[in-house]
């Protein structure tokens, strides 16, 4: 009899603790994104000579605060999940810095009713920031073991408005166009020419132009309305490159 109240004494300790602790884990990602956009804030506020974005909007910022950032890295790396710097995914990728992230969704200028289309989908952070903002998100990545991950990530935390595809980004995605606007999330030699006749007339496209061993450009993209091309460098990049498929 004292060894069975024992050993029932033991499981009611360690069982509290831990639910303990998944609670205070759950508020501090709180905190911590919170933190995150506070910096990204003063980031773009010392930028804005050179991006002309001054601030997080606030669709933007509640995008960011939304999103659980530690559902889209390595589980070693949960903990790191919130600072302000990219982070290795596997299979030669990364998640984008945060305050890349927000600078490349503020210079896309979104509406709710937007269409995007994503190029690279990675471990899907960025595509569940636009999918926070807009209404329908197509993201296409290159390496399927990455964008099969992704897909089933999006179902789990119910990302119904994001269409996923396995395949070279460079083609874009026809049927689905013309987009509203299209982000690449690796860095191109050239702007992709299927990108640019996908875009819609007042359409932008923001995107990573450079070699992987040289300086790259973050350039923003503007379709006006009769279809003419204005093409603008915001900030120097460091990005992978653009992936294609008779590189793998």
């Amino acid at each position: 009899m004292v060894v069975r109240i024992k050993i029932i004494w033991f499981f009611i300790c360690i069982s509290i603790p831990s639910l303990g602790i998944e609670q205070v884990l759950a508020e501090d990602f709180v905190r911590l994104r919170e933190e995150m956009v506070q910096e990204i804030g003063h980031d773009l506020r010392e930028t804005v000579a050179q991006t002309h974005v001054s601030d997080l909007s606030e669709q933007v910022k509640k995008a960011l605060l939304a999103v659980p950032r530690h559902e889209f890295v390595p589980e070693r790396l949960k903990d790191k999940a919130y600072e302000n710097r990219p982070l290795p995914i596997g299979y030669g990728q990364t998640i984008s810095q945060p305050f890349i992230v927000a600078l490349m969704t503020e210079l896309l200028k979104l509406k709710p009713n937007d269409k995007v289309l994503e190029i690279g989908t990675g471990s899907g952070y960025q595509a569940a920031v636009l999918a926070e903002i807009v209404d329908q998100v197509y993201t296409i990545e290159i390496i399927p073991e990455l964008g099969e991950h992704a897909a089933e990530r999006f179902e789990r935390l119910g990302y119904a408005n994001i269409k996923t595809r396995i395949g070279d980004g460079y083609y874009g995605w026809e049927e689905a166009a013309p987009f509203d606007a299209i982000i690449v999330t690796a860095a191109a030699s050239h702007i992709p020419p299927p990108l640019v006749q996908q875009l819609k007339p007042g359409g932008r496209m923001i995107i990573p132009v450079g070699s992987q061993f040289m300086t790259q450009f973050l350039v923003l993209v503007e379709k006006d309305q009769r279809g003419e091309i204005v093409a603008e460098q915001i900030v120097p990049v460091k990005f992978v490159p653009l992936t294609r498929a008779t590189e793998k």
